[in-house]
Order: structure tokens, then C-alpha cells, then sequence
């Protein structure tokens, strides 16, 4: 059964409260797979790529790059079949 799931931004460092989009990976209708990077972040101390968990689709970006995000807080929406992360 396909559903869409909210992707939040997680917590990478012990304190890590935000951080900003650099840039998407993936954009609205592309299929990623496991393992592929959906998103990049960048915080005081790292840069890094947030990979998926599972298969799926991206659906949306739930906020501009750019942007600053809570840890916790949606970054996009995507399609799946399992947890996407």
C-alpha cells in the first residue's frame, strides 16, 4: 500500500536544533531508491546529505531551499511503499 510521508529534518549531532537546505536532490515526481540523498543540510559544524530509508517518489518540498528548519519540523513529502526516513 503506497502512502505519503512526511520527511522532518533529523537530529544528527547531540545539538543540533536546526538547520538550513542547501539544496534538494530529488525533485516533485522523481523515484529515489534507498540509500540515495533526498536533501542536503548544512549546520555551524557539518554539511551532509539526508539519504532515504526505503524506496519512493518525491511528492513536495515542504520548504524553499535555503531555508532554516527545527530539527523535527517537515522538509518534504514523499510517496512510498515503506518508511522513507
Amino acid at each position: 500500500m503506497t502512502m505519503r510521508v512526511r520527511v522532518k529534518l533529523p537530529k544528527i549531532g547531540m545539538t543540533m536544533e536546526e538547520a538550513t537546505i542547501v539544496r534538494f536532490c530529488k525533485q516533485p515526481g522523481e523515484a529515489f531508491r534507498k540509500g540515495d540523498p533526498l536533501y542536503e543540510i548544512e549546520t555551524e559544524k557539518i554539511s551532509q546529505e539526508v539519504e532515504a530509508t526505503g524506496d519512493g517518489v518525491m511528492v513536495e518540498h515542504a520548504v524553499a531551499e535555503g531555508s532554516d528548519v527545527r530539527v523535527g519540523e517537515p522538509v518534504c513529502v514523499v510517496e512510498t511503499d515503506g518508511m522513507p526516513g
